[in-house]
């Protein structure tokens, strides 16, 4: 075939062609090369390279300033809204942070525990985790609530029984003339009300606490319905009683339960055992008297125990 022939006889076209296309397939490899060496080459080469890596590194900034919209802030040991608010510049104080974060905090904003993650930019936090017990008027929180917001190991759950005859106290024992009882059996002050300090998110003691042992007997300061008994995060495990004056009544950090919620109690009647469930440094009664089930309407608990005939 001559035709043929003729087109594959000059061997040094095909080793030309051959150079051609060694040099066209590395051209890709060397092209930077060859754009650094040449004079000429180097700023239509390097030019754009350098206009890539500023566009990238615009990009990522633009793109974490936009993820950077929403701050967080993770909650540390020892931290309290009102320390947060501070440090963060959260506008409108403790107050604003805790109506922004009230989804992932519950209703009680001293409930904040290490690893809780707060919005502090000013708009309300998203994707909340379930919320915490707490007292309520309207409706009684059943015993065993969820434990999401405990910062500890969850301890036994807490089991509700009905209260026997035999744990009222007899009459005169444990209620003054007055009808009303002090809810440890002569424990001492340990905490007062109003101490100041970071490890609560008030800023401050909303409570006193009682130095009792594991296991000491706590009693009903007055008549009234238990609103709350169970499990609340921090308290560990609590009772709440509403008093026939209005007033609530709370016990944290209990050992075990003795009354359920919804169930009528007399002054002196033993509601619980004293214990350190919850954040706690160790066996006490934290008791708080309150005018509403909030946070943030205690009042003086020694003081209306006093004002009730109870010696403290």
């Amino acid at each position: 075939m001559p035709a043929k022939g003729k087109h594959r006889r000059p061997k040094t076209q095909r080793f030309t062609r051959s150079i051609a296309a060694a040099g066209t397939g590395g051209a890709a490899l060397a092209l930077p090369l060859l754009g650094a060496a040449g004079a000429h080459a180097a700023t239509p080469q390097t030019a754009p390279e350098k206009a890539v890596q500023s566009l990238s590194a615009t990009g990522q900034k633009a793109a974490a300033e936009k993820g950077g919209d929403a701050r967080t802030y993770t909650v540390k040991a020892g931290d309290y809204l009102a320390k947060i608010a501070e440090s963060e510049d959260v506008d409108g104080g403790w107050k604003k942070l805790y109506a922004d974060n009230r989804e992932t905090i519950g209703e009680d904003p001293s409930l904040i525990h290490p690893g809780l993650k707060l919005s502090v930019d000013g708009e309300a936090a998203t994707g909340a985790p379930e919320k915490s017990s707490s007292p309520k008027a309207s409706a009684a929180a059943p015993s065993g609530a969820s434990k999401s917001s405990s910062p500890e190991e969850s301890p036994e759950p807490a089991q509700s029984t009905e209260s026997a005859a035999g744990d009222a106290a007899p009459a005169g024992q444990a209620a003054s003339a007055s009808g009303y009882s002090s809810p440890v059996p002569g424990g001492g002050v340990g905490t007062g009300y109003k101490v100041a300090g970071s490890m609560w998110s008030s800023g401050y003691h909303t409570g006193v606490d009682f130095s009792v042992p594991t296991g000491t007997s706590l009693k009903a300061v007055g008549a009234g319905t238990v609103v709350s008994a169970g499990w609340a995060g921090a308290y560990g495990n609590q009772v709440v009683i509403k008093l026939d004056d209005g007033y609530y009544a709370q016990y944290a950090h209990l050992s075990s339960l003795s009354v359920s919620a919804g169930q009528t109690v007399s002054a002196g009647q033993q509601v619980g055992l004293s214990g350190s469930t919850g954040n706690s440094t160790g066996p006490h009664l934290h008791f708080e008297i309150r005018t509403s089930p909030n946070y943030g309407s205690d009042v003086d608990p020694v003081s209306y125990l006093r004002s009730k005939g109870v010696s403290l």
